[in-house]
């Protein structure tokens, strides 16, 4: 049986063009990527960017109505295997456009999805943000957060950086985690008799298992 690719939803919330927001979250997508393919397993990436949506957020929390590109991108957070979410810190937590968006999604929308979270500001005295305010967020929708949050500082984009572990570390280990969490739920997946894919196959529908050709 041929897996079908599985897709990751990368949610950057950075505010200017181009950002460090986005170059965090294109480092954790392609480090996710080819941590992906150590475990044989094939993913596509789509990159939501929440500057894009503001006014289209701003108008679903005030008529409860997401306009097309808006619910477009919501389904993408919902059907994707798992999310890379990004977030610049601004007076010690998460963005309020971030926060927005979190705000018109389905609370139940994100139910044991793992994610991987990253985080940049100006300084390291915001790195605790991601485990004091962002992660709570996401273990109130029920996300499956990975261990390690990646937090990105204006040094980390010189040379070398001032912390402990560079960078390029963090993402990497960040990237391995999340790898690992889509991995074993896509083994579990294929193990479970009562997941469709497991006796249908990729491209097998219901109406050839009712019509009794799911063998054919």
């Amino acid at each position: 049986m041929t897996m079908a690719a599985r897709r990751i939803a990368v949610i950057s919330a950075g505010l200017s063009n181009p950002s460090s927001t986005r170059m965090l979250a294109d480092r954790l997508a392609k480090a996710t990527v080819a941590q992906l393919s150590e475990h044989d397993i094939e993913a596509t990436i789509d990159v939501i960017e929440l500057r894009e949506l503001a006014h289209d957020i701003t108008d679903n929390l005030l008529t409860g109505f997401a306009p097309a590109a808006l619910e477009s991108a919501i389904n993408s957070v919902y059907s994707a295997d798992a999310l890379i979410a990004v977030t610049p810190i601004f007076s010690t937590s998460y963005s309020g456009l971030f926060k927005s968006f979190v705000d018109v999604l389905d609370p139940d929308g994100l139910g044991g999805k793992p994610v991987l979270i990253g985080a940049n500001a100006g300084t390291v005295r915001h790195s605790l943000a991601i485990d004091y305010a962002i992660r709570p967020l996401f273990a109130y929708l029920h996300a499956e957060a990975v261990s390690t949050g990646v937090f990105a500082a204006s040094s980390d984009w010189g040379s070398g950086g001032d912390e402990v572990a560079p960078l390029s570390a963090r993402v990497e280990k960040g990237a391995k985690e999340l790898a690992e969490a889509i991995a074993r739920k896509d083994a579990a997946r294929s193990s479970d008799p009562f997941d469709p894919a497991t006796y249908l196959g990729e491209g097998r529908s219901f109406g050839h298992l009712l019509g009794g050709l799911a063998g054919e």
